[in-house]
């Protein structure tokens, strides 16, 4: 293969960082954190990989190589990795999706069963030294409602199944589910609060995009069932937050597992804090043991493809921020 630069921006010593030994000896890779650790070879540049840097340097760093052929997140939300210039160029993108599907999924099935089962109220009932029996649910025969079914959608699917759930899938396309075998009943935008309405519980995969922000607002809460349990996996700012702390104060659905927030780390005074019938994760569902290792590798494996004039994975359609 013809020689290639890299330009990785990356804080120098991070753990990841040794498995680029593993692209051909071709590639080379040069490493910083700022616009200034690049601009000796950033002409000659054909790939860009942004290790989940903040937007504005990975613009800068973009900006200044003109010659690039493909750039990589290691994130699976590109909302932080779009921006006009690159958005307009022909220079194509790529990200992790797939990297943390399985975690995901683990949690947004963690948060069906933490209130199936009424694991709060029995942790309650323990720090109390408390035994009153209670009646618990379970998750067969239930309907799980998968909001955006892409690749986390999936691997929620195959859990769901396998605890006897049926699975309804929105999508932009809902033609895409045609035969798949996870899939009872697949919806299309405009019967959102139509799957809302028979789901037990609710699924929220969305990446954030223009058209995502806060589209999971009163009008789709209101469509959920009372008994219904809403859990968020994809971005907070899809969902109207007040109106659903209010609606789980309201007790108008059962609760709420939520992974994502709007703003991160939750602040202080949001009632998420406190409202006895949600499940708060500090942004953690997908932090297993070596998962950016996962994501570095999936980009060395796309390296390959790369290198040998192979269609890339996880191509991302920059229009549509996903």
């Amino acid at each position: 293969m013809p020689s290639s630069t890299i330009l990785v921006i990356a804080r120098p010593g991070a753990g990841f960082l040794p498995l680029l030994d593993r692209l051909p000896p071709e590639a080379e890779t040069v490493i910083g954190i700022k616009p200034e650790d690049f601009a000796a070879r950033a002409a000659e540049a054909d790939v860009l990989l942004n290790c989940m840097e903040p937007l504005a340097i990975f613009r800068e760093v973009f900006l200044m190589a003109p010659n690039l052929k493909w750039v990589h997140s290691m994130s699976v939300g590109v909302e932080n990795s779009l921006f006009p210039e690159l958005i307009a160029s022909p220079v194509p993108l790529t990200n992790a999706r797939g990297v943390f599907s399985s975690s995901l999924a683990e949690f947004a099935i963690l948060g069906a069963l933490y209130f199936s089962k009424k694991v709060g109220e029995m942790r309650a009932q323990q720090v109390e030294h408390r035994w009153v029996d209670m009646d618990v649910d379970e998750l067969r025969g239930k309907t799980m409602g998968i909001v955006s079914y892409g690749s986390i959608g999936q691997a929620t699917a195959t859990l769901a199944k396998a605890f006897g759930m049926t699975v309804w899938a929105h999508r932009r396309r809902p033609e895409l589910c045609d035969g798949d075998p996870l899939v009872d009943r697949a919806f299309g935008p405009e019967g959102l609060r139509d799957m809302l309405a028979g789901s037990d519980y609710v699924v929220v995969c969305s990446p954030l995009t223009p058209e995502t922000r806060g589209f999971f607002g009163e009008a789709e809460i209101a469509a959920m069932k009372p008994s219904a349990v809403f859990i968020n996996v994809g971005r907070g700012a899809v969902v109207d937050e007040p109106a659903l702390a209010a609606a789980l104060a309201g007790k108008r659905i059962r609760g709420a597992a939520l992974d994502v927030f709007a703003t991160e780390p939750l602040p202080a005074d949001s009632p998420f804090w406190d409202l006895d019938n949600v499940l708060v994760s500090p942004h953690s569902a997908d932090h297993t043991p070596g998962w950016i290792d996962s994501s570095m590798l999936k980009f060395v494996e796309n390296f390959g493809r790369y290198a040998s004039g192979e269609s890339l994975l996880n191509p991302v359609d920059k229009k549509a921020g996903y």
